[in-house]
């Protein structure tokens, strides 16, 4: 990146943590930390007299907590917001309720001096891909799908039963994975899903949804056969692939190394798709930074499979969607909106007509 430093306002009620936050971003000449806040009230005034380009933003807080004040902003003054938040059961649910409002990224609170070099990349990554984020792509989408379909898709595979569906997503993907599978109806094959987020919070991910949706959602466990109308997320620090036992499909958790930079990646999870059921197998690849999914969605597609990309605008990060589309492995590309419509009007065309009736 050249030119402006991105400008940032540190926003945390701790004195020791917004000085640890500075120090490490000082170190990049391509941030410039234009202020800090120790409440949302203190916030609130410096976003109007510093205008800063990303937020770093503490979940828990006295006066108002960040979630409250989350809420405020994206309404008011939408801008690109980092979370800052503990890796604990109730810090990974408000984190996850801070994505799903329209935060970026969330990074791990560092405990103690010793842990920023841990955190020190990656809270500057992803202060820079917030930077360049598309925070308008929630007001690109509508709060429902449209009432009818101008025309239905055509049937996807050989046929309705033996069906995989397979989703992908990172910086972004909270509320996108949130906003695909609250819009399909319970009548659906098994999806697998990939997230890039740390492996404390995939679980609280998969328990908020099944609250949310038609679906049945979990946690992923290898070994266990897939069953439909259920939705499995990949627990975070493992990968993640579709697996069979004699006639069953089963999931397989694996290694804990990366690929493509990522464990769980979705180009595994994609790629075991295509070599376990190629002609069987749907390949959704959402918003997220880099190229992962990219080549484990053009092997779904050459090997018979079906594949669909998010669009530009209504993706947070135009990233993995714009190298799979670029690399030829998406064959639809739809908004965010019209995704779950598609899959239902494919998958279950009875639920999906009685949704729309």
């Amino acid at each position: 990146m050249s030119g402006t430093p991105i400008r940032v306002l540190i926003v945390d009620d701790s004195a020791l943590m917004r000085d640890m936050l500075a120090s490490v971003l000082a170190h990049d000449p391509e941030i410039q930390v234009v202020g800090t806040a120790s409440d949302p009230f203190a916030a609130r005034e410096a976003i109007k007299r510093l205008n800063p380009d990303v937020l770093t933003l503490d979940v828990e807080m006295p006066g108002m907590n960040g979630i409250s004040f989350l809420e405020k902003l994206m309404a008011l003054r939408p801008m690109p917001v980092v979370m800052v938040s503990t890796l604990t059961q109730a810090g990974a649910l408000s984190t996850l309720r801070a994505l799903e409002i329209g935060a970026v990224d969330v990074v791990a609170k560092p405990g103690k001096a010793s842990d920023l070099d841990r955190i020190a990349a990656e809270l500057i990554d992803k202060i820079k891909i917030a930077a360049a984020a598309n925070v308008g792509a929630r007001r690109a989408t509508p709060e429902k799908p449209p009432a009818r379909f101008s025309a239905p898709p055509p049937p996807i595979g050989c046929s309705r039963t033996g069906m995989v569906i397979g989703i992908g997503a990172s910086t972004g993907g909270v509320e996108a994975i949130r906003a695909v599978l609250t819009g399909l109806p319970s009548e659906m094959p098994p999806i697998l899903i990939v997230q890039h987020m740390p492996g404390q919070f995939t679980g609280s991910f998969a328990s908020r949804l099944d609250g949310l949706c038609a679906l049945h959602v979990k946690e992923a466990e290898d070994g266990e056969l897939l069953r439909p109308g259920t939705a499995y997320v990949g627990p975070g620090g493992r990968q993640f692939e579709l697996g069979h036992a004699g006639p069953n499909l089963t999931c397989r958790l694996g290694s804990e190394d990366r690929v493509s930079g990522h464990a769980p990646s979705v180009d595994v999870l994609f790629r075991s798709m295509a070599r376990v059921c190629p002609i069987n197998s749907l390949g959704v690849i959402l918003t997220g930074m880099g190229r992962d999914g990219a080549s484990g969605l053009l092997d779904i597609r050459l090997g018979g499979g079906r594949t669909i990309g998010q669009n530009e605008a209504t993706s947070v990060v135009y990233g993995m969607p714009r190298a799979a589309f670029e690399i030829g492995a998406v064959e639809r590309q739809l908004p965010l909106h019209g995704i779950a419509p598609y899959l239902a009007a494919a998958f279950s065309p009875e639920a999906a007509e009685k949704a729309h009736a």
